[in-house]
């Protein structure tokens, strides 16, 4: 939020966004498999740069069981659908696919081929390499399902402990440790980390209007407080 300094003391914060994010399974995507910077061997093109992949999500599983992560993010940012250039906080729509290892149909539209032949969405008459997105083995962070959140540093400080209501009933009664951010994450906004959806492609829990408690670092829950009996840090 422009302007806005970080939270500095235990507080209730309304008009919070939640919603929920995963490592998401490369079984979900039908690309063709390509060659993976850092990573190495050949996994799904989309699972790999597109929106709905390891490029938004920061961390997936891939057709073998192991986890894998997105370790260098490039330098082209993200395009939508139609191949335009997306930017968070002022472009309309939604990112589509990042802005390298990229074709684009005839008419400028993103499209890639498909594992089992054929294009998504027409052929792919021009390709725009990549530039620097690179993969690596393993989690990108230490993180614990309905534990670990990701934030905006600017308004939450990292290692904060915050207490999300709707989350009550989770293993540490609702509260949670910022520990993780994205480039989606901006101002109010708090991603809860999560196992993957068992329906492909599904988004898990979305509220928007919430309220939760943030206990800055180096702070204890106010007087009048919500409990908390088990530290999430």
């Amino acid at each position: 939020m422009a302007g806005a300094k970080p939270i500095s003391a235990s507080t209730w914060v309304k008009g919070v966004q939640l919603t929920e994010y995963f490592p998401v399974p490369e079984k979900w995507f039908q690309g063709k498999r390509v060659s993976t910077p850092g990573y190495g061997g050949s996994h799904r093109v989309d699972w790999l740069y597109s929106a709905r992949g390891l490029s938004m999500e920061g961390d997936g599983v891939d057709t073998n069981g192991k986890k894998v992560h997105i370790d260098g993010l490039g330098s082209s940012g993200w395009v939508n659908a139609e191949g335009k250039t997306f930017t968070f906080g002022k472009s309309s729509g939604s990112p589509y696919w990042r802005g390298e290892n990229l074709w684009k149909n005839s008419g400028g539209a993103v499209t890639f081929p498909l594992l089992n032949g054929g294009w998504s969405r027409g052929t792919g008459k021009k390709f725009v390499a990549n530039k620097g997105i690179t993969f690596a083995a393993g989690a990108s962070r230490d993180l614990n399902y309905y534990r670990s959140i990701a934030v905006d540093p600017g308004t939450i400080p990292m290692r904060s402990r915050v207490y999300l209501p709707a989350y009550k009933k989770a293993a540490y009664g609702g509260w949670m440790c910022a520990v993780d951010t994205g480039g989606a994450i901006d101002g109010k906004h708090i991603d809860v980390y999560r196992p993957a959806p068992k329906e492909a492609f599904g988004t898990g829990f979305s509220l928007s209007g919430e309220q939760v408690y943030v206990v800055p670092p180096g702070k204890s829950v106010a007087k009048g407080g919500p409990k908390m009996s088990r530290d999430p840090c």
